[in-house]
């Protein structure tokens, strides 16, 4: 008998602001700068990359692209994801 497997997605157990909050403050912690990238498209996922993109002013497409790991986005494109995310960059 074989037993059906599913990749565990971050995404889907980002339910709060407060997890994503958490999740983010980890991984800009323990990671280094793509990391971070990567915990931010995981987190907009989260929360509807359609909805960020609306909240930003940019598409959708474009959203994605910036968070790919293929391109570096600039430091605006990193703070309005945060802030369509409902959160702020702090410098602790």
């Amino acid at each position: 008998m074989s037993v059906k497997t599913y990749p565990f997605d971050v995404a889907d157990h980002l339910k709060t602001e407060d997890d994503i909050r958490g999740f983010l403050r980890e991984m800009a912690k323990t990671g280094d700068t793509n990391d971070f990238i990567h915990a931010l498209s995981t987190a907009a996922r989260a929360k509807g990359m359609s909805n960020i993109a609306k909240k930003m002013g940019v598409s959708r497409s474009s959203l994605y692209k910036s968070l790919s790991g293929e391109t570096n986005p600039g430091f605006e494109t990193i703070n309005s994801v945060v802030e369509a995310l409902g959160l702020k960059l702090e410098v602790a």
